[in-house]
């Protein structure tokens, strides 16, 4: 039996990941900040009798304390994490900014992934076969990381916040690996393509519009969830691998750029350094 951390796994490709653990017999831990949506996640899990080996955790992964909070949870609770899916992420339309002080997609879509990685690692590092799955949007998508603007103060826009999510999120795949280049955790990026998910966020009407006809148009979650699934029991052997609708992409392109990844992974610590002086 193995365990499975799933954040953001109360809804969408999370939830639909976590029943499918829990089905095969594994044990799976969800995270997510909706406490009726966490009862519904057991509730299913009851019905379908693996009530004992489901566990949730609420939190707001937005903030850096819970993050760290939940990753000592954790470690008191599951002495090896054979599996971390990251899925947690919320769209704004409008610019919000956390009561730690950081814009609330960089906060959720990315800082809580690089400190939910890098907290769990000691767990992960005990199993069999480790695994880091970061649903994301590897080497896919426009824009690029506004470096001297990474809180997107000016101009803000909630797709351009997304996308550059994603960004970050190719080149702390890519730091993790070099970090960690001894250890065996794998380091997975995935994008699974257009997927009807619940699509969590905020959105103004144009947006709303537009969501709801991204839906209608994307595949069903059942049908993302076997190739995520088997990426995850059967990871490449390399320290990271990126996949984009099934298919393993190249890590020559320009979002996997090694500089950028040491450049974003210094301007990160530094972050977290200061937030942690703070909350002293």
């Amino acid at each position: 039996m193995k365990t499975i951390v799933v954040s953001g796994g109360t809804t969408g490709i999370g939830e639909a990941l976590a029943h499918h653990y829990l089905g095969r017999g594994d044990q799976v831990v969800v995270i997510g900040s909706d406490p009726a949506k966490g009862m519904r996640f057991l509730d299913r899990a009851d019905q379908a009798g693996s009530r004992d080996r489901a566990f949730f955790m609420l939190a707001d992964l937005s903030l850096i304390s819970e993050n760290t909070r939940v990753i000592g949870e954790i470690a008191a609770q599951f002495p090896v994490v054979d599996v971390l899916v990251l899925c947690a992420r919320y769209f704004r339309s409008y610019r919000t900014v956390t009561r730690e002080g950081f814009e609330h997609n960089f906060a959720l879509y990315y800082l809580s992934r690089y400190v939910l990685g890098y907290g769990l690692i000691d767990q992960l590092e005990k199993a069999d076969r480790p695994v880091i799955m970061n649903i994301a949007g590897p080497g896919v998508g426009p824009g690029h990381v506004q470096w001297d603007d990474l809180a997107l103060e000016r101009g803000y826009d909630g797709w351009a916040a997304m996308f550059q999510g994603g960004k970050l999120n190719d080149l702390l795949g890519v730091s993790f690996a070099a970090d960690h280049r001894r250890h065996r955790t794998r380091y997975v990026l995935l994008f699974p393509g257009g997927t009807r998910t619940g699509f969590a966020g905020e959105f103004d009407p144009p947006t709303a519009a537009y969501v709801e006809e991204m839906k209608r148009m994307a595949q069903p979650v059942a049908e993302a969830v076997g190739p995520i699934a088997r990426i995850i029991d059967a990871p490449p052997s390399a320290p990271l691998s990126a996949f984009v609708e099934g298919r393993q992409i190249s890590l020559q392109l320009p979002s996997f750029d090694k500089d950028e990844a040491t450049r974003l992974d210094a301007i990160t610590r530094e972050l977290l350094r200061n937030q942690t002086a703070l909350d002293m």
